[in-house]
């Protein structure tokens, strides 16, 4: 194998293990996003798994449960969301920007 080789595949392995250290830190990381001007706090981590759902006593209206739907859907889909883009930009700055398919 010629010299080039060898320096391309312990480039590659060194990616290879700083994307793995990145992934279990990612899976750690923890944020909180909240919609209805803080009515429901969704608590999710890097792999996208949601810890936590608050709901405020005031955002609760038996009358009006399709609010309370809609405000638990769109803080779900908010913190799924920025959970992706942290993990993106995460992965960007180890890997250069080169998007790898099927790292996170």
């Amino acid at each position: 194998m010629s010299k080039n080789m060898n320096n391309l595949m312990k480039q590659a392995q060194q990616m290879q293990q700083k994307i793995a250290t990145l992934q279990k830190e990612l899976e750690s990381r923890e944020m909180e996003v909240s919609s209805g001007g803080g009515a429901i706090v969704i608590k999710i981590n890097g792999k996208q798994e949601l810890l936590g759902i608050k709901i405020s006593k005031e955002a609760v209206d038996p009358t009006d449960v399709e609010t309370l739907e809609d405000l638990v859907l769109t803080a779900v889909n908010h913190a799924v969301k920025e959970s992706q883009d942290m993990v993106s930009k995460a992965m960007s700055k180890v890997t250069g920007g080169l998007n790898i398919p099927g790292l996170f």
